[in-house]
């Protein structure tokens, strides 16, 4: 299995990870914000040294209560990084959902718009769609992310029931409309979604039933990182885990996913998620062993 994306044909036989590189003031991805465009870059590099082979920029918040974040100042964050560091010789994945956005970022040579909304964000203008935009590219790469409601309000009004078979027919019919639009579906990734809109109990679920989301036989990435549904992995009787505390519950999720057939793996703890994919393999592939050091 492979992905296509604007400058890499990305090979999924084994699972790759995607670093999170997050713009905003608020962000938590290396412990403090990032203020310019060096200090970021040196953030992005190293993620690299740490083993990730794509990196995700954002600069918006989505996480849950996030206020919406205007066009200038979105673009004001994004594209002075995004400039250097499609420098940097790996994928890189810009992270919005406003077509603008995705048509500068795709204009300065990003590889891969990663859209929580899957195309379905409008500001009511007459400009361009986000399908629009990348189904008149020649080869970028997407990724449709499920997402109920919005992120100001999505885990205030979450969904109801079983969610399993309501994410899978959004994510198949995404797919579908965008290759109705002559988008190969060598380009296409598939994302359920964890933690925009459900509750602890349907992103467990999600993980439960995640082989169904292969059978729709597009890559699939995972967002479990640090995520709120994760806090309650402490000790029992506990306060819940902060953000920062959720290193080992992320990784055990990312292991889980992994098993179950994700192919890219978003992740603040970039090093640690590699080192647990060595082990995965290792234990795959008992007679190809890490090379030990020196």
């Amino acid at each position: 299995m492979r992905w296509q994306t604007s400058r890499f044909l990305i090979d999924l036989t084994q699972p790759k990870v995607m670093g999170i590189i997050n713009l905003t003031p608020d962000s938590f991805s290396d412990g403090k914000p990032k203020r310019s465009v060096p200090q970021v870059l040196h953030f992005c590099e190293q993620l690299l040294a740490d083993g990730a082979d794509i990196l995700d920029i954002g600069g918006e918040s989505t996480r849950p209560g996030a206020e919406p974040l205007g066009l200038s100042e979105e673009l004001l964050r994004l594209l002075p990084v995004l400039r250097e560091a499609v420098k940097l010789g790996v994928p890189v994945s810009v992270d919005t959902y406003k077509p603008q956005v995705m048509q500068a970022a795709l204009d300065l040579g990003a590889d891969i718009i990663n859209d929580i909304w899957a195309l379905r964000w409008h500001d009511g203008g007459a400009g361009s769609t986000g399908a629009e935009i990348l189904a008149a590219h020649a080869s970028c790469g997407v990724c449709l992310m499920h997402m109920h409601g919005d992120p100001k309000t999505m885990q205030v009004h979450p969904m109801q029931g079983d969610v399993l078979p309501k994410v899978l027919l959004f994510l198949e019919r995404s797919a579908q409309a965008l290759q109705a639009l002559g988008i190969e579906k060598q380009r296409i990734v598939i994302d359920p979604g964890i933690g925009f809109g459900k509750t602890v109990e349907q992103n467990f679920s999600l993980l439960a039933g995640q082989h169904r989301f292969t059978q729709l036989t597009y890559p699939l990435l995972i967002g479990w990182s640090r995520k709120s549904s994760l806090a309650g992995m402490g000790v029992p009787g506990s306060v819940k885990l902060s953000a920062q505390e959720r290193l080992a519950p992320s990784l055990a999720a990312a292991l889980l996913a992994a098993q179950r057939g994700a192919k890219i793996l978003r992740v603040h703890d970039v090093k640690e998620t590699v080192q647990v994919l060595r082990v995965l393999e290792a234990a795959n592939n008992p007679t190809i062993q890490p090379k030990e050091s020196a």
